[in-house]
């Protein structure tokens, strides 16, 4: 594992600090590991998004669409 050494203003010291003690982190880097993690997957979700809208238009969100994907939903319990 690679080494980072991050420079703070002491006010986000602080907040890091407080964070770490509130939710129980092992240490300041765990915390912001998570951050970090956080950040990836929503970038992933951001592009997935526009992937979607780039790939053309999309089906007809009626009723009988939700009861199809309810449809797919127990089948695919049931498998």
């Amino acid at each position: 594992m690679a080494t980072m050494n991050v420079s703070l203003p002491d006010e986000l010291r602080k907040f890091v600090e407080a964070q770490v003690d509130e939710h129980d982190y092992v240490s300041s880097s765990e915390f912001l590991r998570e951050l970090i993690r956080r950040e990836q997957d929503r970038t992933q979700l951001r592009a997935l998004l526009v992937q979607g809208m780039e790939s053309g238009p999309g089906s007809k969100m009626d009723d009988d669409y939700f009861e199809r994907m309810r449809e797919r939903i127990r089948n695919s319990d049931a498998a």
